[in-house]
């Protein structure tokens, strides 16, 4: 089964939200959902791409398109500007029953969105190849494996894992 649901939440909190209802709506069966909004130093809160980071005055972009946006945008910054994904994740076990969290314990660690890209490109994920690791400053994409995925546990997975103790333990 197939489902769109419009997240028009101002931030990652509330588009977590909106999607934890409307599945539980579906399933009537607990359900948690997650959500991400990029965030970048330098800019003022209007120009924050937050939860639109593919909508761009109004329009979607397209990978190469949002490449070609964040890589300029890093321009304006003399070649590299500090990032960072704030997330949030919202639990509902019933409708009176809704856990939430957004702490800086959940959000990605900082990294750099240069104006140079990468060649390699992952399809669905286009600011790879413009993110950039602040203590090695070598591309995302081309740390080793280990470092990447698999043994590497970002910091933000064990806000996650707290957010689900804290819950069970009551």
């Amino acid at each position: 089964m197939s489902v769109d649901i419009e997240e028009t939440g101002n931030n990652p909190l509330e588009n977590a939200r909106i999607k934890a209802l409307a599945y539980y709506d579906i399933l009537q069966a607990p359900v948690f959902s997650c959500d991400s909004g990029l965030y970048i130093e330098g800019l003022s809160t209007h120009e924050q791409p937050g939860v639109h980071i593919r909508r761009v005055g109004g329009r979607e972009l397209s990978d190469e398109q949002m490449v070609a946006y964040y890589s300029g945008l890093a321009a304006r910054f003399g070649g590299k500007v500090r990032a960072r994904y704030r997330n949030a994740i919202c639990l509902v076990t019933n409708y009176q029953t809704i856990y939430e969290h957004d702490g800086e314990d959940i959000a990605s660690e900082e990294f750099f969105i240069t104006s140079i890209p990468h060649q390699q490109r992952i399809k669905g994920f286009p600011l790879d190849s413009l993110s950039v690791h602040c203590k090695t400053n070598k591309y995302y994409l081309d740390l080793e494996d280990d470092s990447r995925v698999g043994k590497y546990d970002p910091p933000q997975t064990n806000g996650f894992r707290r957010f689900f103790e804290r819950i069970i333990e009551g």
